[in-house]
């Protein structure tokens, strides 16, 4: 009788077993299956993901920024606003220098170098806005033949024009792309407040107009450990202590550094020296005799400017224009660089010098704004891509932290690749 029990018993646990191993493979392929499902559909709408994008401005910036909406795939529509018309954008003759690292990033969002005018030097590529801004919307132009993109030169960003925007065309993103006197910000209601901070270094610029000279880009001029004579002010080449072993006055070079760039009909000089309080540097910065500047940029330029180019006279003298001392070098970024629009469900980032100035020009200004860019498609892609709100706030937390990022490194180290070196 047990050994009956016992089989029957044997067979109940066998049966259970097998059902319980069936229901765990049953639900784990359930399981794999809604898996599978989910990602699939996750994928799907990932892929499909498509929202509409508006840049405000058409600078340098503004048109990279487009570039990179384009690039990333996620833009159903692309509108570009600028104030300025055609015309007025093209003919600007400043010179900019793209340096290696924003050569590189160009490269990748489509810009040939090699059709465009200009010339290179030490990695660098040196050309005019106007023909760089030209080339960039040549770029968009082609890219019209497969993505929706309208071009509105002469149309400013007002409020009233924010207000004419339906509902089912409202852009997802914007980028304000405006300049540090752009209106863009204020419209969207955005915080103008700056966070002011020292790059640790003095500085003084100047510019020469010389109108026979011609207006093409040029390599920029370098000189280091530079030094000035400034004796005929009471400011003698030595400092007031004594070098102990050989007891003789030792002269310690102030480590100023020069550049000369622009094209040859409007020249541009920076001056620039490590943050110091030395005879010299303290002289400069507080003296009220507007034309020892003068003289010092007016000497190096004649040292240093390049070969084919006239020297600077005291005819021509008048055409040169400088701050009359040095003064502290300064970065301004906004304490709000990016920001959620609740109702409208518009998520905006502010780029460039909309976001961030330098109060010395160093002629690689352009770069700071596209360091920024760096971080732009990915944002777009994870805004084109967010499920909730969440998302949304995540990707514009990531842009934030990308964006101070940008402003503390070029504090840090800025003047010491575009100055320094």
């Amino acid at each position: 009788m047990s050994n009956t029990e016992d089989y029957f018993n044997g067979s109940i646990e066998e049966k259970y077993a097998t059902l319980a191993y069936d229901t765990i493979l049953s639900t784990l392929f359930a399981v794999l299956v809604y898996v599978v499902v989910k990602v699939s559909l996750d994928g799907i709408r990932q892929w499909r993901a498509r929202i509409p994008v508006l840049v405000v401005g058409s600078g340098p910036v503004g048109l990279t920024a487009a570039l990179v909406a384009v690039r990333s795939g996620k833009v159903l529509k692309l509108t570009l606003l600028d104030e300025r018309n055609r015309t007025s954008l093209l003919c600007r003759p400043q010179q900019i220098a793209l340096d290696p690292r924003s050569v590189k990033f160009l490269l990748r969002l489509g810009v040939d170098f090699d059709n465009m005018e200009g010339c290179w030097h030490n990695d660098h590529f040196f050309t005019k806005i106007g023909v760089f801004q030209e080339h960039l919307l040549s770029i968009l132009e082609q890219k019209k033949r497969r993505i929706d993109i309208n071009i509105s030169l002469g149309t400013k960003f007002t409020e009233e024009y924010f207000r004419r925007i339906t509902s089912s065309e409202c852009p997802r993103i914007i980028v304000v792309a405006d300049g540090s006197y752009g209106e863009s910000c204020s419209v969207l209601g955005i915080s103008s407040d700056y966070i002011v901070e020292s790059c640790n270094a003095y500085g003084v610029n100047a510019t020469i107009e010389r109108l026979d000279q011609r207006q093409v880009p040029t390599p920029e001029i370098r000189a280091h450990g530079l030094y000035f004579d400034l004796s005929a002010y009471g400011i003698d080449f030595f400092l007031e202590g004594k070098d102990v072993q050989s007891s003789q006055h030792t002269s310690v070079k102030p480590g100023f550094h020069l550049k000369i760039y622009g094209t040859f009909r409007n020249r541009y000089l920076a001056l620039a020296c490590p943050a110091s309080d030395n005879k010299v540097v303290r002289f400069l910065r507080h003296t009220t005799n507007s034309s020892i500047m003068k003289n010092i940029f007016h000497q190096s330029f004649n040292a240093y400017k390049s070969d084919i180019e006239p020297r600077m006279n005291d005819l021509t003298l008048h055409h040169l224009q400088c701050s009359r001392r040095l003064f502290e070098i300064m970065l301004s970024h906004r304490r709000i660089n990016a920001a959620y629009i609740e109702g409208d469900n518009i998520a905006v980032t502010i780029e460039g010098e909309a976001a961030r100035v330098l109060n010395f020009d160093t002629g690689c200004g352009v770069n700071l704004g596209l360091r920024g860019l760096e971080s732009l498609e990915k944002f777009i892609y994870r805004i084109a891509t967010a499920l909730d709100q969440n998302d949304v706030l995540e990707a514009l937390s990531s842009k934030i932290q990308h964006s101070k990022h940008v402003a503390e490194n070029f504090r840090q180290t800025g003047l010491l690749s575009t100055m320094f070196e």
